[in-house]
């Protein structure tokens, strides 16, 4: 396994061999698309862009958001563009990552229905893959990250929300329509808060970012913090606390903070002992923007997954941090591209 990430963002001009070996990979979000050459072998970023998404006009103009970043991209580099294998794109679903028709995301009403594998493949004579930005991320992670060699991957990235990831050897688990491996929509509290999917107590209402930052709130509420530095952060306004305050004040040794972290690392032990008795994975991988906060927490969640697990050896699963961090999507979307090109097994 590799100990460092892969190098990212490298402006450094590219050898005919390396040349050969780039894919296009594509992450759109609900406000942004952004968009990197990836190498087909090391999973190394270059010449990164990132442009504004039209998620609120009509199909033609996401369309063109998304053309845009890749033009931008490939005009950059004539010799990556002649030799570009093929675009992978990361997109929030629901989607259909077998047809590459994105079906109706909240986050982009622009498209309904929408064949954007399609339209692309169309466009720039490529393949194109497309799918949800967790299932790309752990497939990202297992070709050139650290879950390189394992067998049986389960990925999770904590920001937003919660969304996750499983690959069985080297292939992403899609489930019978698609749909599998929502696994922060697991409840872990059928009385808990409700959840934006419809459902209570998902592990995302209690340890995602946004639930960070309301138990921040509540706990300076609960405790009479005046001088806390989590408070400090936020500028004195309590209902300002986001996670990136709780983050902030961690750092700084707060105790408020400290306090918060150790309630998310209980629910997480709780969330994650389930899946382990579900799947029991080779390897766990946790990205996303929370994921730094959580990291010194790591083994803590592993000692109390002793009382959580029914499997009495979950944990010697490693726990370990996601190598790719803001360019996941990027790397994701070139993972799925890379997947499909290699020749099937026979």
């Amino acid at each position: 396994m590799p100990s460092n990430a892969p190098a990212t963002n490298q402006r450094t001009s590219a050898s005919t061999s390396e040349a050969e070996q780039w894919i296009v990979g594509v992450d759109i979000g609900g406000t942004k698309v952004a968009a990197g050459l990836v190498n087909r072998s090391t999973g190394a970023i270059r010449n990164a862009t990132r442009m504004p998404m039209a998620a609120r006009g009509d199909a033609a103009a996401g369309l063109a958001a998304v053309t845009g970043a890749i033009d931008a991209l490939l005009s950059e580099s004539q010799a990556a563009q002649s030799a570009a294998q093929g675009i992978g794109i990361c997109a929030p679903g629901p989607l259909d990552p077998k047809t590459g028709v994105v079906l109706n995301p909240p986050n982009l009403p622009c498209w309904r229905n929408f064949p954007l594998a399609g339209e692309l493949s169309r466009i720039y004579g490529l393949p194109v893959q497309v799918d949800n930005d967790a299932n790309a991320a752990a497939l990202a992670e297992t070709l050139w990250g650290v879950g390189r060699g394992y067998r049986t991957v389960f990925y999770v990235t904590i920001g937003t929300g919660i969304g996750t990831g499983i690959v069985f050897d080297g292939q992403i688990y899609h489930g019978r329509t698609g749909s599998a491996a929502e696994g922060g929509h697991m409840t872990i509290d059928f009385d808990g808060p409700p959840c934006g999917c419809g459902k209570r107590g998902c592990i995302e209402t209690f340890a995602a970012g946004p639930a960070i930052a309301r138990l921040a709130r509540a706990r300076l509420l609960e405790a009479g913090s005046p001088n806390s530095r989590l408070l400090a952060f936020a500028g004195g306004n309590r209902d300002a606390i986001t996670s990136q305050h709780v983050g902030q004040a961690l750092a700084a040794g707060d105790p408020v903070a400290q306090h918060v972290l150790q309630q998310v690392v209980g629910y997480l032990s709780v969330w994650l002992g389930n899946i382990i008795d579900l799947l029991e994975p080779d390897v766990v991988i946790i990205g996303g923007g929370v994921a730094d906060m959580l990291k010194p927490f790591f083994p803590e969640i592993t000692r109390r997954l002793a009382g959580n697990c029914v499997n009495q050896r979950g944990q010697e699963i490693p726990l370990l941090a996601a190598c790719y961090g803001a360019d996941a999507g990027i790397a994701g979307g070139a993972a799925l591209c890379v997947r499909a090109l290699q020749p099937e097994r026979g």
